[in-house]
């Protein structure tokens, strides 16, 4: 019977910064750690569903990070298939340009969805074969990358459906039908997708709401009950989908935004057997470095609780700059306290830490309104916060549904240009 063991991992985001911090140390070590995981386990495949940089022009040491992986992982495990998709903050173009370089290498990039002569989707050109560690193959890979709204296909006029999310249905019906034609006995049907699944939990600082946003959340019975495995990217929590252990996120191998700290980031090792998953296991990535949040849990400290806070900090002096814990303090002020920016560096300068944000609230009673709200960076609000805020100022209601999905649309638009 033929075995086979996949790594699934997704939305690593080479190139991001946090608050201003560039996290490519980070990304090294777990780099690192990836390859010798790869050995630990006797990986045969390895699949990384989306968002492999942060943005659609990349810089440089981002580059260089994924291709220097890309090379020492084949240099180590010759045998080991890869397979890369484009996520949405991917540029499928960019990603898509050294194929036929990474195709001999054993490495399988899928930008855009794959086109025959005449421009018309060719799902067969999207199945790539798994290998076992004897050369034969045990699975095959369906490889969908992030699908924009130009990429689907006009559905039939239907009463009561999301023409969103019937094109891509259709399009994984076509993708599951070219996957399954090229099955033999024995091997698994593994399918992948970089999107937004119903009844996903959202980290709202760092993901963005693609293919329409909420409204658009596709349904998990697009994908075929045939299918052994999806592996998914987009969501940064770690988790299975729709009640489907065999339908997951493997999460972000690295915290995004703060507030995903208390995440179990990891990825995910899938074995198959006689076409079928018969084992699962999360492994987990260690924290490179370290996310302090000062009081933590959505509190605010007083100022004097705060400071004292930071004065007990237990931190390691013998640690590298690039290791040095991220620190987030959150404030409330019952009245004003113009210095406490320069009391809080005073207490931490010379600290093996870094401040990355320091959050204020004011509190009392008997300000205007605008006196007692919440202190909110612009760098806080997602986009559809800003437009909502935005319409308020014309309209009492949210904006209409078909508002928000016109908004959606044109931002994804823009965000795809930067």
């Amino acid at each position: 019977m033929r075995s086979l063991r996949v790594l699934h991992t997704a939305d690593w985001h080479l190139g991001q910064t946090l608050h201003g911090v560039a996290r490519d140390p980070e990304h090294a070590r777990f780099l690192d750690w990836l390859l010798d995981r790869i050995g630990e386990h006797g990986v045969d495949a390895l699949v990384i569903a989306g968002d492999v940089f942060d943005g659609q022009n990349p810089p440089i040491p981002a580059l260089a990070l994924f291709y220097r992986f890309l090379a020492r992982a084949k240099t180590r495990f010759p045998a080991l298939d890869v397979v890369v998709l484009a996520g949405n903050h991917d540029s499928a173009s960019r990603l898509e340009a050294p194929s036929p370089l990474m195709k001999e290498m054993g490495v399988r990039v899928v930008g855009a969805l794959p086109c025959d002569g005449d421009g018309l989707f060719d799902p067969a050109a999207m199945v790539v074969p798994l290998h076992d560690r004897d050369g034969a193959v045990a699975a095959r890979c369906v490889a969908m990358p992030y699908l924009r709204p130009s990429d689907l296909p006009t559905p039939e006029d239907e009463e009561g459906t999301d023409p969103l999310i019937e094109g891509v249905r259709r399009l994984y019906e076509r993708a599951g039908a070219a996957g399954r034609a090229a099955i033999r006995p024995g091997e698994a049907l593994i399918l992948t997708g970089h999107c937004y699944m119903r009844g996903g939990s959202l980290s709202d600082l760092s993901e963005r709401k693609i293919l329409g946003g909420n409204l658009h959340a596709l349904p998990v019975e697009i994908f075929p009950e045939d299918a052994a495995y999806v592996a998914l990217g987009h969501l940064h929590r770690a988790q299975g989908i729709g009640g489907r252990e065999e339908v997951r996120y493997s999460g972000s191998p690295l915290p995004l935004a703060i507030d995903e700290e208390p995440y179990p980031h990891q990825v995910v090792l899938a074995e198959f057997a006689g076409g079928r998953l018969v084992g699962r296991e999360s492994l987990r990535v260690p924290r490179f470095v370290a996310i302090r949040r000062i009081p933590g849990n959505g509190r605010f400290a007083t100022p004097d609780e705060a400071l004292d806070a930071l004065r007990r900090l237990d931190l390691d002096e013998a640690l590298p700059r690039d290791s040095w814990p991220f620190l987030e303090l959150s404030v409330a002020l019952p009245e004003p306290r113009p210095a406490l920016r320069d009391e809080v560096e005073a207490v931490l300068a010379g600290q093996p830490v870094r401040l990355l944000k320091l959050s204020i609230r004011l509190t009392g009673s008997g300000e205007a309104l605008a006196d007692s709200a919440p202190v909110i960076e612009l760098a806080d609000l997602a986009p559809e916060d800003v437009f909502r805020r935005i319409h308020r100022r014309s309209h009492e209601a949210d904006p209409a549904p078909a508002l928000m999905a016109a908004f959606h649309e044109l931002l994804t638009a823009v965000q795809e240009r930067e």
